[in-house]
Parts: C-alpha cells; structure tokens; sequence
C-alpha cells in the first residue's frame, strides 16, 4: 500500500493528472472567470494616476484591501516617485469603502485612506502562534542598506543582475495588529537575494505549518548560455534570461531558506510578472498561481506611450508550493474586447481569493493599467471552477488511482447539460466493481451542484469503506467534473 494516496476528507480537484488514470474520451477543460463590476476606482486626488498592486485579506469580520496609488498623471510623468498606500474594507468582499485614516498628509490635509508606512503585500497571518501586535505581516521592499560593489571591467552575469535590480534591494518584515496601524518587527532585511521588483508575497501555510514566500526570479532559457547574454524576443538585453518566480520557506518569519526558482517542467519560459500564489482553503495542500505573463515582442494600439509588450493572466498549480504544474499554456484571464487592456502591462490579478458566496469565488483583477481609467475589478468562478473534467455529447470515462479515505458519504462538484449525466462506481484496488457499487448500481446524476451525494441502490452511506482502498470510475456525458470530496 506504499502507492496508495490517503486523502481523508480534502477536497480532490483535478488541476493536473493526478486523478486520471485509463482515460477515456475526455479530457481536462481550464474555466475562465467572469467579469464583474469595478470595486476600487480612482476616485481621489492621490488615485488619479494609478490604483493596484492590491492584497486582501478576510479576518472574520472584514474584508481589507491595500493597494498602491499613485497621484501623478501617467502620460508623459515618471511613475514609482509618486506612489503611496491605500487601505480600504468591506463587509461582503463585493462592496468597499475608503475609510479616512488621517495618518498621511496630502495637499496640506490628512482626510484621505493613505497609510504612512507603506507596508508591501499585507496578509493575515494565521499562524496559531502569531503575536496580536502582528496579526497582518508583509513583505516590504527596501534599498540595499550598504553601497554596492564596483562592477569590474569584466562582470559576472550576477554582478549585471545585482547592479540592474539593486533598486529592490532587500525585504524587511512588517507587522500590525490593525492592518493599519505598522512597525518594523525586526532591525535586520530578512531577505537580501534580489531582485524584488515585483510582487513579493508571503502566507502561513496550514498544510505544512511554516511561512511561504514567492518573490521575483530570473530564470536562464539554456542552461549552457551565460544568463549576461540572453536576449529577450526583440533583442533586447534582459540579464539573467525571462522574468520568473522564487521560492522561499520559514518557520519564525526571520530566517528564510536561499531563495530558488520554482520548477514549472518542460513548458516553455516566458516572462512572468508578479504571480498571487494562494493557498486554495478548500483543498488543503493545494496552491493556485496566477502570473501575468508579459509577450515582449508585440506591439500594443500604435498611438500607445508606454513601452512594447502585451501581457495576459495565466494559471498554474501546485501539491508542494515549489513544483508548479502548467498543463495548460493558454490565457486564464485574456485582456478582453476592453482596449484599454491590450496595451503594455495592461491587466494584473491581484491578491486574493474569497468563497463570497455558495456559488462563487472573488477575486481582484487590475484592468486598464498606465491609463486615467486603471481600476480593480472583481472576477467570479464557481468552486473548484479552475479545471474540470470534461467529456461531449458522446460521453467518456476515466478511473482513479487507488486511495484511502475517511467519511461515509462522496460529495461531487459538476454540471450537466439538459441531457447530460454523471454516473459515479467504487472499485477495489484491483479494479473489480464492489457489490452495491458499480455502474448498474449509481444513480443518475445531472443539474447544476456544488456539493451533490452520491447515491447508489443501497444509498449513499460508505462508512463500512472507510479505510479501504478503493477507485473511483466516474462515466460522463456531456458533463464537467469540478472536484470530489468524501464526508
């Protein structure tokens, strides 16, 4: 029994091949979500040239958002000079309010939502052994602390990445007890490995009881090639090769272990900004990422400002927070018929997914970046709505490897057409059919559910399987398989 996958009652979704054995006719579908209304515009003075780069999170009582605005006008004006951090809250996760924090002055008054620590990417910390002073930690950039080194005549592909990124030096730990109210929690940068341009993220991991953290990469496209020399898709110099993602874990928010690239398999390298890794609450041990990737070489509207490049949203999984899984290389978010995404660095997905309601999943998308109309927007997908199994009309079938679960009831997460249907046996370990179990025996399952019971002739009660190892036969027509459970 040393193959056999113990899954007790987490939630099983089927982001990758795990799940799919002896195919059949079907195959694995990625879901876009839904475009939904606008929730954090630029309404004041300070937002007017940018609002994004936003993290929230949900403390039990509220929704809290913080984002970075900027009050320069974009066209023609240096960005980054002019940033500040916002806050704002919710009830809902849907409807959101700027509270006036009276912290930070601005054109000589201090009725505005401005925080005066600019705290980085802000997360509630939910580590059992968290202090309440730093119940909300983040990651903040901060300039190197000593001068850098001369390069030499001659310099090491490092010594070029050190001196291009030596703006985004080193990340300090934040802390707050309010989400509002900030203080540095130690004298000392916890992370010096640049670069850290780009989103920096950190979350308490309730799976393997220790701190992650995902920061800005580079990844070399050839290992043979010295990164110094690699061009990117219009021959430009990008040191190191494409824009990538890092990984890093603690157990005490101090010491981290060495940054490293997280692994994606053979699909090809692309440059990836930013990447809102996150916990998924439903399926423990499950980790979605969801990069922008930036096309270089193409030209956004010709009378565009800013820079060449078109970038997208892309989704990734993983079992393990390192090795992400890539199965499909297609956009997870696309920029859309809006035009004022389809130009350089145009939509981002920021930090952040929430069940708001039984039916739906939150979270924050930045359209219309570098415009006077840049905005946060609110996407929705079903649960488990990332990756389905998919069969047509004709119908298909897959089985499961063999594991061991707790509970007595199978919960499934699907939808069917009209005429569709899901049929659902339980097999030994060597695939033979158990009596009360099979095909002949399942009942006919179609609509539109979350969480739908299995039932069979005898019932739904599989508490003397409990224990047992066992595979799942699922039959599908026309049908999406989203997730399974046991309760």
């Amino acid at each position: 029994m040393n193959n056999i996958y113990s899954i007790g009652t987490n939630r099983q979704l089927f982001l990758d091949e795990m799940w799919l054995t002896a195919p059949n006719n079907i195959s694995r579908k990625l879901h876009s979500p839904d475009r939904r209304e606008a929730v954090i515009e630029a309404d004041y003075p300070w937002e007017k040239g940018f609002v994004g780069s936003a993290t929230v999170s949900y403390d039990g009582e509220k929704y809290r958002m913080w984002y970075k605005c900027e009050d320069s006008s974009i066209i023609g004006v240096p960005m980054h000079s002019y940033r500040k951090r916002a806050y704002a809250e919710s009830n809902d996760g849907i409807n959101w309010t700027k509270p006036f924090l009276r912290q930070m002055e601005f054109e000589g008054s201090n009725e505005n939502n401005l925080l005066v620590a600019k705290p980085g990417v802000v997360g509630l910390d939910k580590n059992p052994d968290a202090k309440e002073e730093d119940r909300f930690k983040a990651f903040k950039v901060v300039p190197t602390q000593t001068p850098q080194p001369k390069i030499p005549n001659k310099p090491t592909w490092q010594e070029k990445l050190n001196q291009q990124w030596s703006r985004g030096g080193a990340i300090v730990a934040m802390g707050s007890p309010d989400g509002i109210n900030w203080h540095q929690i130690y004298k000392d940068p916890i992370l010096n490995e640049w670069p850290f341009d780009s989103e920096n993220l950190y979350f308490w991991d309730e799976s393997t009881n220790q701190y992650r953290g995902y920061t800005r990469g580079i990844a070399n496209n050839n290992p043979k090639v010295d990164p110094a020399t690699v061009k990117d898709e219009i021959g430009h110099e990008f040191i190191g090769g494409v824009r990538w993602i890092r990984h890093t874990t603690s157990h005490d928010f101090k010491n981290w272990t060495p940054l490293t690239n997280i692994e994606t398999g053979s699909t090809p390298f692309e440059h990836l900004y930013s990447n809102s890794c996150w916990p998924y609450d439903r399926a423990p041990g499950t980790y979605l990422m969801f990069p922008s990737r930036y096309v270089a070489h193409r030209m956004p509207d010709p009378e565009w400002f800013d820079g060449t490049g078109l970038n997208d949203i892309i989704f990734m999984s993983s079992r393990d927070g390192v090795n992400f899984d890539r199965s499909f290389m297609e956009a997870f978010i696309r920029p859309g018929l809006d035009n004022r995404n389809w130009h350089e660095r145009g939509i981002y997905f920021w930090h952040g997914i929430f069940q708001t309601s039984p039916t739906e999943l939150t979270m924050y998308v930045g359209e219309h970046l570098k415009t006077p109309g840049v905005h946060i927007r609110r996407y929705t997908i079903r649960p488990d709505g990332f990756v389905s199994v998919n069969a047509g009309y004709i119908g298909g079938e897959f089985t499961t490897p063999p594991f061991l679960f707790k509970g007595d009831q199978l919960d499934i997460n699907y939808s069917t057409s009209a005429v569709g249907s899901i049929k659902v046996e339980i097999q030994q370990e060597n695939g033979q059919p158990i009596p009360g179990f099979s095909l002949s025996d399942s009942n006919e399952m179609f609509a539109d559910v979350i969480d739908g019971t299995v039932h069979w002739s005898r019932g739904s009660d599989l508490s003397r399987l409990e224990g047992k190892p066992v595979r799942l036969r699922f039959v599908l027509k026309d049908a999406d398989l989203y997730s399974f459970k046991f309760n």
